[in-house]
């Protein structure tokens, strides 16, 4: 079974990043942090905008049928 066939709990990574106490970390440890999650939200952005275009091509290839 590949990986993209297996159930997917969507929450569960970004429910546990949420309950991570941020005290015990350093500012560089924040910052290190913010940059990461940052460098996250870009790829998820692409990958949503490649998703997008995707689908805008598809509809339009049905639509001329």
């Amino acid at each position: 079974m590949d990986d993209d066939e297996l159930p997917r709990r969507r929450d569960d990574i970004l429910a546990a990043l949420i309950r991570q106490p941020l005290d015990p970390l350093s500012l560089d440890e924040l910052d290190a942090r913010i940059a990461t999650l940052e460098t996250e939200i870009e790829r998820v952005r692409a990958h949503r905008r490649a998703a997008t275009s995707q689908k805008a091509a598809a509809e339009a290839l049905f639509r001329k049928s």
